[in-house]
């Protein structure tokens, strides 16, 4: 409850700044035709998005992990690898190479580029544990394979599946810069715009008002389609290795595709980044700016996803091995910070740490904080996906050996 509390933080800021605006300056912000226009192209990002991101998450899951696809172990690393590149350096890379790029294409071309990677990552490492004894009785009942795929092994990447989609829109919901530099409004853009060229904070608060109720609706219809299905093994005996299917005259198509994916989700930016880095010279490499920087920010973000696996792991624990609707609404809550842009969460911990704890205020604990804030549901995703798969049995027949409930081994 504690962990909730301070999730909600920033939509607490968000909630206190509408009502001092008033009803009707509230209304008069939020019922006009920009917030539509606006409204509009969020939807269509998303609705265009999120499919893609699910058929190329999976698709890539599967051959890496299901498939007797040559190098798998590569790919595997390949196709997670366009996550360490920002949203906005691919969005750079793709404007150097294409200087007309702009509109809702665009932008789902670049999300999907650099988002795929957040449904590959769960949906992988559910099928690196999926427990073949269920594909191997479907086989046996005359299911083909891909009968099998879609009706046996496609249900039990639910959770992954749901929490994957889940993730990228709210990356989307977020995300500025990758979007700015198309030239493509969305709430997110239109917020940064007034709170940095009109410093209109009315305004951009009334805007992060409805990109919280639209995130409300994406939790829900996550809630629902997650479903209350087991997933674990409940059966005795040892979890076989999986069977990899052979590939045949698909291996070099599959090979192909691949390849085709990587090079435009990380080579192509790898390569723009590369070429400006070598046209600014030597200068740019100066060690009394970049070395700072370079061991800050591998300081900061080392302690950052510790402290998030940290604090993720009790929150996900509860959700999986406790159920209920009280424990859901706790997960939850954890999800709603991440669909704000980055300056509403900064002003959100600014207003708070000035005035009710001005000692921390501008400290790195609050920096670690809001880095806590904002990828918890990265954490909360692929940490809700394992424990889902390892039986609560296990739990039980540990403590009537005499373990605790808390001890490691």
């Amino acid at each position: 409850m504690l962990i909730a509390l301070f999730s909600l933080i920033p939509l607490g800021y968000v909630a206190y700044m509408t009502a001092a605006t008033g009803w009707d300056t509230a209304v008069a912000l939020i019922f006009r035709p920009r917030v539509g226009e606006l409204l509009l192209n969020t939807v269509m990002l998303v609705v265009f998005t999120v499919p893609i991101c699910l058929v190329l998450g999976v698709g890539g899951a599967w051959l890496v992990e299901r498939t007797r696809l040559r190098g798998h172990r590569w790919w595997a690393v390949a196709l997670a690898a366009p996550l360490a590149i920002p949203a906005f350096v691919n969005s750079y890379a793709w404007v150097t190479a294409v200087p007309s790029l702009e509109g809702i294409w665009s932008g789902v071309l670049i999300a999907t580029l650099s988002y795929f990677p957040l449904v590959y990552i769960p949906a992988a490492a559910t099928l690196g544990r999926l427990d073949p004894a269920i594909e191997q009785s479907a086989a046996s009942l005359g299911l083909g394979p891909w009968a099998i795929f879609f009706r046996v092994v496609l249900p039990q990447l639910r959770i992954a599946m749901t929490g994957g989609a889940l993730l990228v829109s709210l990356h989307l919901l977020a995300e500025y810069g990758a979007f700015a530099m198309i030239r493509f409004d969305t709430f997110t853009t239109a917020i940064m715009t007034q709170f940095q060229s009109t410093f209109n904070g009315t305004a951009g608060n009334m805007l992060a008002s409805v990109l919280v109720f639209f995130c409300l609706i994406l939790l829900l219809a996550e809630v629902r389609s997650r479903g209350n299905a087991r997933y674990a093994r409940i059966g005795s005996g040892a979890q076989a290795k999986p069977t990899r299917l052979p590939l045949h005259h698909y291996q070099l198509p599959s090979q192909l595709a691949l390849l085709a994916l990587t090079v435009l989700a990380f080579g192509l930016p790898i390569f723009f980044v590369l070429r400006w880095v070598v046209a600014g010279g030597a200068r740019v490499w100066s060690a009394d700016e970049f070395l700072p920087a370079l061991l800050q920010t591998l300081a900061y973000g080392t302690v950052g996803a510790a402290a998030t696996i940290v604090v993720g792991f009790p929150m996900a624990y509860l959700a999986v091995r406790h159920p209920s609707w009280f424990s859901k609404m706790l997960e939850l809550s954890n999800y709603v910070t991440s669909s704000l842009p980055g300056i509403v969460v900064g002003l959100a911990f600014v207003t708070v740490s000035i005035r009710m704890v001005p000692g921390v205020y501008q400290t790195s604990g609050v920096l670690i904080a809001a880095y806590v804030l904002l990828f918890l549901p990265r954490a909360l995703v692929n940490i809700r996906s394992g424990l889902s798969q390892a039986p609560k049995e296990l739990d039980e027949a540990a403590q009537s050996l005499g373990k605790a409930p808390w001890c490691p081994s």
